[in-house]
């Protein structure tokens, strides 16, 4: 299974996310609750993948994201958004930073698990 990070500032959601790719998944989960927090750990952890809320405190998705691409140690890990709204502008600027795609919110277990799954394959984890 995969090591995956999450960052998310909603308690509930990322207690939500982490249960599911945790214990319904079987992956080895890392949750931050910020932006910045995540890079940290991506640095420190080297997860296969990070998924990133787009809107959170400190450093948003976009700014994480612009960090963890511009550092060579973690630069190769793929990154995954998470969004409530995701607008063509928010799509667009996801893809200049270099993310893999996008979750939207709110999502079912079943099919959070669905689509990391999906994301693992085509980035040759699975």
């Amino acid at each position: 299974m995969a090591r995956i990070l999450i960052a998310e500032d909603e308690r509930d959601i990322r207690e939500l996310i982490e249960f599911t790719l945790k214990i319904m998944a079987g992956h080895d989960v890392i949750a931050a609750a910020n932006g910045e927090e995540a890079v940290s750990l991506a640095r420190t952890e080297q997860p296969d993948l990070i998924m990133l809320d787009m809107r959170m405190p400190k450093m948003t998705g976009i700014e994480a994201c612009v960090a963890l691409k511009a550092d060579d140690d973690v630069k190769a890990i793929p990154v995954v958004f998470l969004s409530a709204k995701s607008s063509e502008e928010q799509l667009a600027a996801g893809a200049n930073t270099g993310a893999i795609g996008f979750i939207n919110k709110p999502f079912a277990p079943d099919e959070l698990i669905a689509r990391v799954s999906e994301i693992l394959t085509e980035i040759g984890m699975a």
